[in-house]
């Protein structure tokens, strides 16, 4: 049992954007405890501890709000009024100091970006804010297109050492837009990671988001690679080994060997001095990346001396601004120049891989994925400790799907700091990516809205929701977007609160829509026919947390986690649901005369014809990205990752494989009868 919520603790902490219940269904309520509420106010420096607490607390709050001109960032969206300053009093001045450094009176025709505001009024009180300026919305992408998925460390080819690399992405958005007309590749999250023995897998639990893993880095494109230490290129022999190892012998992909070996490499090549062109490169390098990249750096130097787990470093080390930090980066220059180079060379193949794309006639090129969260131990997390709450992480409340609810251990940032600084450390992570992306996919983008916080030590049943400044958030996103060029991708799949996709949708903002989740959820729950889709969305038959469409179709699926332990109904019933689920599925599909009779269809009954179809019905939607899952082109039975598991299965570490888990090399891959069968798919024209 937990105290119940008194009337001036839920007054406070509305007042702070803390949730007091939350809707597991459309039909319940489940009221948070006030243990809950009370840390996590506690996190956002909220005194709550007892009655009198909250009581001044509350009061503090209310006077704050009520004699405050501003909130710290406010949004203007080109083209409309902005709230904030219509409700400013009548005479109140108003000074903007533009990012560029103009000084400007008044709000009329500033340009898109993130200024600082001044305004007094008439009574003396005086705001400094931050002012978003930023395009309404982002252009819908030009054309229809259709593209590949792929989990990049498990494309390998014939010259990469062990997993996928940036080299590998490049050819296969050479190839595919070439070849293919595809109009996009998108991958996996490629943040740096944790260093760990083993290290965490997962790309999803990043070390940071701001900076690339060289663990992705095609060593031998490195210019330095052909003036190393002749061992560089012994080690680059070595590497066949692990290549062979997983593409012959069927072994899992190693990551962490696979980056020992490419350290070893860049060790020796970090020796050959940099030609003058090349120096002057790097050094712009250094000075727009600044503190950011010299942080990391600097984290990454110290992990090496004292172990990942920051938290544990001597205590002087625990501030990246203390004195003791900056005696210990001047004692470890060598090491942080090193790891700052290794920054430099992962962002110039990423640049290559989407300039590759592009070059091919690819509209859109590579998608890249931004990860909701980062590790509590990683070096962002060293780094921006203002910003984050301690002693929380993000998770999902219980729902019907799993009622202990969830706790992905990954610490939130504090909405009130964000705003504070103007949304800094956001922008820096976006700018960052949109360097070399075409496109950007924000897994989990009912983030911007509100995140599940869980206390530390309970469980996640004992959270709540906090909410963030969703138009600020948006904001920042479509204007470093707009700078780009670029189109966004909002993983909105799951429990999605009323008004979020709307707000998505009005910012230009595409969703995504899952063929097997699309059902008519308000009326029989039938499958969704094409033309009831939306436009705007990226449209797939599955995703990497998914089975393949051929597990999918044959069941396979079901079967896997019987083997595995992991069904909570009897087996029995489990097929049932899903054969039923596909059957239904493969019905209409017959009724849209889209399985039988078809161009590159073959036998309906077949399994392949039956994949097939399934994409001719994605292209049939008006959805105006529709992407293939890369494993489906060659029938993969395996999921790149299976949700609540650890070691019971191999989460990502397994390569593409054919329908008997041979793995399938990218060179055979492009080669594949059945991939180009299906890609013919996507390149017929469209029904009516």
């Amino acid at each position: 049992m937990t105290a119940p919520l008194g009337e001036d603790l839920a007054r406070l902490a509305a007042l702070h954007g803390v949730a007091v219940s939350y809707q597991p269904s459309p039909d319940r309520t489940v009221t948070a405890s006030a243990t809950a509420v009370t840390r996590v106010l506690a996190a956002l420096g909220v005194d709550a501890s007892g009655p009198e607490a909250v009581r001044a607390a509350l009061a503090a709050r209310e006077a704050e709000l009520r004699e405050r001109l501003l909130p710290p960032t406010v949004v203007c969206w080109s083209g409309s009024p902005c709230e904030a300053l219509a409700a400013l009093p009548e005479g109140t001045g108003l000074r903007v100091e533009t990012e560029r450094g103009e000084t400007r009176e008044g709000v009329e025709e500033l340009p898109h970006g993130v200024h600082r505001l001044t305004a007094t009024a008439p009574d003396g009180r005086t705001a400094r804010v931050h002012l978003v300026v930023a395009p309404p919305r982002l252009p819908a992408p030009a054309s229809r297109s259709y593209g590949l998925l792929v989990q990049l460390y498990s494309l390998l080819s014939r010259r990469s050492w062990g997993m996928g690399d940036l080299g590998d992405l490049g050819e296969l958005a050479s190839w595919a837009g070439r070849t293919l007309g595809a109009g996009f590749v998108q991958v996996n999250p490629l943040h740096a990671s944790v260093p760990g023995a083993p290290t965490d897998p997962s790309p999803y639990r990043p070390s940071s988001r701001r900076f690339p893993d060289p663990v992705h880095l095609r060593v031998e494109d490195v210019p330095e690679f052909a003036y190393a230490d002749p061992g560089a290129r012994a080690l680059a022999q070595r590497a066949g080994r692990l290549r062979e190892a997983v593409l012959e012998k069927g072994e899992l992909i190693d990551r962490d060997a696979v980056w020992a070996l490419k350290r070893e490499a860049l060790e020796l090549v970090a020796r050959v001095p940099l030609g003058p062109g090349r120096r002057a490169a790097y050094c712009d390098f250094l000075a727009e990346q600044g503190q950011a990249l010299e942080d990391h750096a600097t984290w990454c130097a110290l992990a090496e001396v004292h172990g990942p787990e920051w938290n544990g470093w001597p205590q002087g080390l625990r501030d990246p601004r203390s004195a003791e930090t900056a005696g210990a980066r001047r004692e470890l220059m060598d090491r942080v120049d090193f790891h700052s180079r290794l920054a430099w060379l992962t962002d110039a193949q990423l640049t290559a891989a989407q300039r590759a794309a592009r070059e091919a006639g690819m509209p859109v090129g590579v998608v890249h994925d931004l990860a909701v969260g980062v590790h509590p131990q990683g070096a962002d997390a060293w780094a921006q400790q203002e910003y984050f709450a301690a002693g929380m992480s993000v998770g999902a409340p219980p729902d019907a799907f799993n009622a202990r609810g969830q706790d992905w251990g990954l610490p939130p940032w504090r909405p009130d700091r964000l705003a504070e600084f103007g949304y800094a450390p956001y922008r820096r992570l976006l700018r960052g990516l949109f360097r070399y992306a075409g496109a950007l996919r924000v897994d989990h983008v009912m983030g911007l809205f509100r995140l599940w916080w869980v206390p530390q030590g309970e469980p996640p049943t004992e959270g709540t929701y906090v909410r963030y400044d969703a138009e600020a958030m948006l904001a920042v996103l479509v204007l470093e977007a707009s700078r780009a060029g670029a189109t966004v991708i909002g993983e909105d799949l799951g429990t999605v609160e009323p008004g979020v996709r709307e707000a998505l949708r009005e910012r230009g903002v595409l969703g995504t829509s899952v063929l097997w989740f699309e059902r008519d959820w308000g009326g029989d729950g039938r499958p969704l026919p094409p033309d009831h889709w939306r436009a705007d969305c990226l449209a797939t038959a599955t995703t990497h947390d998914l089975p393949s469409t051929a597990a999918r179709l044959t069941g396979e699926h079901v079967e896997l986690r019987d083997r595995l332990g992991l069904l909570t109904r009897a087996v029995e019933e489990e097929r049932a649901e899903a054969a039923a689920d596909a059957g239904e599925w493969l019905a209409l599909l017959s009724r849209l005369g889209l399985l039988a009779g078809r161009a590159g269809g073959g036998d309906s009954s077949s399994e392949e014809a039956e994949v097939q179809a399934v994409h001719r019905f994605l292209r049939s939607t008006p959805a105006r990205m529709v992407g293939v899952w890369l494993p489906d082109g060659v029938g993969d039975r395996r999921p790149q990752n299976l949700p609540g598991t650890w070691d019971q299965y191999p989460n990502w570490r397994l390569p593409i494989a054919d329908p008997d888990g041979r793995p399938v090399s990218l060179e055979e891959l492009t080669a594949s009868p059945r991939l180009h069968a299906l890609v013919d798919v996507l390149r017929e024209a469209p029904p009516g």
